[in-house]
Order: structure tokens, then sequence, then C-alpha cells
């Protein structure tokens, strides 16, 4: 396995669809609600990856053609996800959308203070990490606020461990980094915080997000 090189960064931007996507909201939303919700999230993450300047690349990877659709006019690349399951949805966009990606940036669509400055300060983890132990690959992660999730990765080289998103995948990718024998990171900050619950929907709306879902 080689060291890490994060000079051309390539975010992967993981969503199910406009219909299924955040059904643990379905009290409050209805599913023309939650569409434009998941399209204001896309927006706002895709637009944070895009004003980033340390990232070389937004692809978003779905099962939705009609969501990719909607991603490529905000300015991403698009991967149609012909497996079935997160993990090997982020697999098959790093291998066949990634090819000339050093490292891997995956950010989920579900975080509502995204913006470029989190992305910056998780890229300038790992670039601080890569220059104190160049010889080893690189792992940042940011937890969720319950400490068991995977909120972003940043990853490099980009096939440094296998994606473990689900229960528990915090420690399941620590663990995957101990075992590659990459540096691994943890950090705070805004990117902890997703939107799960009608509880973490109604945080959201303080900070405008339904304004711009034009709820």
């Amino acid at each position: 396995m080689s060291g890490a090189d994060l000079s051309r960064i390539v975010a992967i931007v993981p969503v199910r669809s406009l219909s299924g996507a955040k059904s643990r909201l379905g009290e409050p939303l209805d599913p023309e609600e939650r569409a434009e919700l998941i399209l204001a999230l896309l927006r706002r993450t895709v637009s944070a990856a895009l004003a980033a300047r340390r990232l070389d690349g937004v692809a978003v990877v779905s099962q939705d053609a009609e969501l990719l659709t909607q991603a490529r006019a905000m300015g991403a690349a698009s991967f149609l996800q012909e497996s079935d399951g997160l993990n090997e949805g982020l697999s098959e966009t790093r291998d066949s959308a990634c090819t000339e990606a050093t490292a891997v940036l995956v950010l989920p669509a579900d975080l509502p203070a995204v913006s470029a400055e989190a992305i910056e300060r998780l890229v300038e983890a790992g670039e601080e990490t890569a220059r104190r132990e160049p010889e080893r690959p690189v792992v940042v992660l940011v937890p969720d606020r319950h400490g068991t999730g995977t909120n972003a990765l940043l990853v490099a080289p980009p096939n440094a461990i296998e994606f473990r998103f689900g229960e528990g995948s915090r420690a399941a990718h620590a663990a995957e980094a101990i075992a590659a024998g990459a540096t691994y990171v943890e950090l705070d900050g805004p990117l902890a915080f997703d939107l799960d619950t009608p509880e973490d929907l109604r945080e959201a709306d303080m900070g405008g997000l339904d304004h711009e879902a034009g709820r």
C-alpha cells in the first residue's frame, strides 16, 4: 500500500433517491416535501464541495436517474449505481468514476451544516497528517453526534480501506484503517450534524434549510 497523496481529491456524494430517502422523516414531511428537502440538501452539499478549493471534482452517485439529472444541473458529475447498497455504490464510483483521483472524500448529502470551510478543514487535517507520515495511507473521519456513525470520510489513496458505512461504521472504519497501516484521524465540527430524525429537522430548519427547500 502506497502513502497518501492529496493532490487530486474527488468528493463522492451518495444519495439514495428522491422517493425513498429520509423515510424516518415521514411523520413531519409528506413524500413531496421529503423530495424537496433531499434536493435542498444535495444543492447545499454540491455547492459547498464545488467551492472548496482543495477538491478537484464532485461526483453524485445514486440509483435515481432523475436525481442525477438534477445533480448535473448543479454542476456535479453523476454516476448511476448498478449495485445495491451504500458501500457497494461508493466502491463502484471510486473504481469507475474516480480513476484519476489520488484521494476520495465521501460526503453524504444529509449534513445541513456542510460548508466549503468545513470541507477544507477536513482536507487540511489530511494534508498535515500526510506531511508527518508521508509513507502511510491517511484516513480522516468525522463521526456523527452519537459517536457511532461516519458523517464524512477522507481516504488517501482511494482504495486504502473498504467502505463500512452502516451501523457501527465509526469503529469499522477505524479498524479498517489500522489493518491497512494507515494514519487515522478523527475531527469534530459542523459536519458531525446529520439529518435523521424529526428533531434533527427542526434544528436544521432553524438554520434556514426550510427556506432553501422552498417550504
